[in-house]
């Protein structure tokens, strides 16, 4: 019995270490999606550990993600310039580059906001382009849908191109761009940002995962901070609405993609700890080894 109760205690420290490493790149990554990603280190180092037990240890050590602040709106739909219908309603991407969305979010600075532009596959939820400007002119927009378009894998497919109302995607400047490049425009209605939630969506995560809702020294470090953090997002970070793949890998994805987002209800059966006779050498091996992170050697155990 203390074998085992030390056993478990060993491996929830494992956990532990590989969470927090997690989080120095993904600060505010969920926990179904932590999960994912250790299944693979559970699996090599012979630990059984259920969804459950996962979120009740993050818990019981504070990792669990908080809640934020609403945004800041940064859209003005008030403006002379045409405002096209929504193309996509009701339509989904069955591959990449056949939709794009695009949206700006601010990021507070000690001289003031930034606004940081995306462009987004439907499909994949890959970022294809992005800026980060110090206003909410239309250059910002422009300079992130440029990034997308030497992005793209197949100039020659049907895309159409989603945003909301705001001045800087109905502007002429903008609006051309994307006429010299045969792609067709698409708009939310007024007020409604649920026609754009991929977009939305994106804005979220780097507010909450990835601590952007955070006030940085200026500008220059919140460019340097994006980059870092698109790289880690669509490389790294898998989707649930993409079967849990990273936005990179769906982008060479074609057809339907599994959508995980269906909650997992508690089990009420209690735990019964695995059967360890035949594994006990090995387990034992291995708190001999892992007794470098008991004893906050964490460098060692990642080598």
């Amino acid at each position: 019995m203390e074998f085992r109760r030390t056993k478990e205690v060993v491996e929830d420290e494992l956990i532990l270490l590989y969470v927090r490493e997690i989080r120095k790149q993904q600060p505010r990554v969920g926990v179904r999606k932590l999960y994912v990603l250790l299944k693979e280190i559970m699996k090599a180092n012979e630990i059984k550990m259920g969804r459950d037990k996962f979120f009740t240890l993050l818990r019981t050590h504070d990792l669990l993600v908080k809640p934020r602040r609403r945004r800041r709106v940064t859209t003005n739909s008030h403006h002379r310039y045409r405002k096209y219908p929504n193309l996509i309603k009701g339509y989904e991407p069955s591959g990449p580059e056949q939709t794009w969305v695009s949206d700006i979010t601010y990021v507070t600075t000690k001289k003031g906001f930034v606004y940081v532009a995306f462009v987004t596959d439907r499909y994949s939820k890959k970022i294809m382009g992005y800026h980060v400007h110090p206003t909410l002119e239309a250059r910002g927009p422009i300079h992130a849908l440029s990034m997308a378009l030497k992005s793209r894998r197949n100039p020659e497919s049907r895309l159409i191109h989603h945003s909301d109302q705001g001045i800087q995607y109905c502007c002429d400047e903008y609006i051309k761009l994307l006429e010299r490049n045969t792609i067709r425009v698409s708009m939310s209605s007024r007020g409604n940002p649920y026609e754009n939630a991929v977009a939305e969506r994106v804005n979220g995560i780097f507010k909450t995962e990835f601590y952007m809702d955070r006030c940085f020294k200026n500008i220059y470090q919140v460019k340097q901070v994006v980059k870092e953090m698109v790289a880690v997002y669509n490389n790294q970070r898998p989707h649930a609405s993409c079967d849990y793949l990273t936005p990179e890998q769906a982008h060479h994805h074609s057809g339907v993609l599994k959508k995980r987002w269906r909650t997992y209800p508690s089990k009420s059966k209690t735990h019964v700890p695995q059967h360890i006779g035949v594994v006990a050498n090995k387990a034992l091996e291995r708190i001999e080894q892992y007794s470098l992170i008991m004893a906050g050697n964490t460098d060692d155990c990642l080598q």
